[in-house]
């Protein structure tokens, strides 16, 4: 397994709670897919964003695809959030977002670009209170993602009320009306960037969206050999905008 790649933070500005170390791991056992599934479905089914269902689980194709890789944040040791990027290219068309919105994205794999396609936030909820900084931490991984794969287009699938928040961090804006995916009961929509041309105004406003070429690598290069020790990225204080960002698609 890819050793984890450990972020360090100073959060100055609280006096209790202090964010010490995170953890970002890519999923690869079966042990650690299996409580990334249970987290989704605690957090989709505490949002009524899914019916019940007796596996008390949430997977889908895209969680075996080798073009998805799959996160979960740690903090202080413990699973606090979990996010999945899938990358489509027009080589490989296929992504979560791709096939709920083709009309709108397969146009643009079919003039070359390559897309980033974040989806599956969840946070468990009693974490987030204790770390308002979680939201912040679990989307960077998008931005990473982005750097890495030279994206052309950072997506967001995200309901209606939760769009403000990244309208703000990531200047997005929404491309249409929302849509149901497969398996939800809530429609999201789909928002979208142009990643080159918004990089530098977000690494301005959030320095800490930036990372080194290593931390991307040991992220999402897979089956490398472990090395003795993680990298670590120490960045600058986090923000503390108070939005509440629920489990997304």
């Amino acid at each position: 397994m890819i050793p984890a790649v450990q972020t360090t933070s100073r959060a100055t500005e609280r006096s209790s709670y202090p964010l010490d170390a995170v953890d970002y791991r890519l999923v690869e056992s079966e042990a650690d897919r299996e409580r990334i599934y249970r987290l989704r479905y605690d957090a989709y089914l505490r949002e009524g964003a899914i019916m019940p269902n007796s596996e008390g689980r949430v997977t889908d194709d895209f969680d075996e695809s080798p073009h998805s890789w799959i996160f979960g944040v740690y903090l202080d040791g413990e699973l606090a959030s979990s996010i999945r990027i899938s990358v489509a290219t027009p080589e490989h068309q296929a992504s979560p977002s791709v096939n709920v919105f083709p009309d709108i994205l397969k146009p643009e794999l079919a003039a070359g670009k390559t897309i980033v396609d974040p989806t599956r936030f969840v946070a468990d909820p009693s974490r987030e209170k204790r770390y308002p900084e979680l939201p912040y931490l679990t989307v960077r991984l998008g931005y990473v993602a982005c750097a890495y794969f030279n994206a052309d287009i950072g997506l967001a699938t995200v309901r209606a009320e939760h769009q403000a928040f990244y309208r703000r961090v990531f200047l997005q804006r929404p491309l249409c009306e929302p849509r149901l995916f497969p398996g939800l009961v809530k429609p999201v929509g789909l928002m979208a960037a142009d990643y080159l041309s918004v990089r530098e105004r977000i690494y301005e406003r959030y320095p800490y969206f930036r990372s080194s070429f290593f931390e991307r690598r040991k992220l999402f290069e897979r089956g490398q050999q472990p090395v003795e020790e993680a990298s670590v990225l120490t960045l600058p204080q986090f923000p503390f905008a108070q939005a509440t960002i629920a489990p997304r698609s």
